[in-house]
């Protein structure tokens, strides 16, 4: 096997192990009917451009691009990892997908807070496997597809 040949392999794997990824998001959602939360999106992205990105390079046998693939992967594992962070309270997510405190608000500024408050809140958890979240899980599986990336992009 050429060094291109096994290069667009791993592509291949790295693309389809974000499609598997997307794929169960969608299967949680529709599914599981686990309404993802702002930041469960924000983790979507980066694996639909990998995907496009691995489609581009098999296509174009471009291989620089995987460098993208990458940058994509690292992309949502950090988004992953904050995410697990406003999980376990090690800091506060966005306002608008987080609980703010209640104290100190007149009725009618907590009225306008229950109102405009998110129906799926970031510092939830909603499901979890060995004591990892969802975006734990994300993190972790996104930096072994950002490594198979990075091998793809230097075996070209």
């Amino acid at each position: 096997m050429s060094t291109l040949d096994r290069a667009l392999r791993l592509t291949m794997i790295a693309a389809f192990g974000s499609a598997i990824v997307l794929a169960g998001a969608y299967a949680f959602q529709h599914l599981g009917g686990m309404a993802p939360c702002k930041l469960c999106l924000w983790q979507r992205w980066p694996h639909a451009a990998a995907i496009v990105i691995g489609a581009v390079v098999v296509l174009t046998k471009q291989m620089r691009l995987a460098w993208l693939g990458a940058l994509a992967a690292l992309s949502t594992a950090a988004i992953g990892a904050y995410h697990v962070g406003v999980e376990q309270g090690w800091w506060e997510g966005p306002t608008s997908c987080t609980s703010s405190g209640v104290s100190n608000l007149s009725a009618e500024q907590l009225m306008e807070q229950i109102l405009a408050a998110p129906l799926v809140r970031c510092d939830d958890i909603a499901w979890q496997l060995a004591g990892i979240s969802m975006a734990g899980w994300n993190a972790i599986a996104s930096l072994c597809l950002a490594a198979l990336w990075i091998k793809a992009a230097r075996a070209a």
